[in-house]
């Protein structure tokens, strides 16, 4: 028997419990990760029709409006939403030529 293949069994089953340790957290990660891309899909689908306010785009996709802002304001700082015209005391959200080509 060589010396490093107690090393190597003792890794694998170090690794086999880090795995199995870590599985509901993964998990669970990879739920809010579902969740987040089913929000970002539905608020993009709503903005390909036109410019929208934060009621509006919330209205079209059943989200609450605070849970569209976190989400505009994240697309908004990484340049795949813009705002336009102001509506009242709202500004309209429109996609940008960067989210409109990611898109096609």
């Amino acid at each position: 028997m060589r010396q490093d293949e107690p090393k190597k069994a003792e890794k694998k089953e170090a690794m086999k419990a880090l795995r199995q340790a870590r599985k509901q957290w993964i998990a669970d990660a990879s739920a809010r990760m579902k969740v987040q891309k089913k929000a970002l899909k539905g608020i993009r689908s709503r903005l390909e029709s036109g410019a929208g306010t934060v009621p509006e785009i919330a209205a079209a996709t059943g989200m609450p409006p605070a849970d569209v802002l976190w989400y505009v304001a994240a697309l908004k700082k990484y340049g795949e939403i813009a705002e336009t015209e102001k509506d009242g005391s709202y500004f309209r959200y429109a996609l940008t030529e960067k989210a409109v080509q990611e898109t096609a």
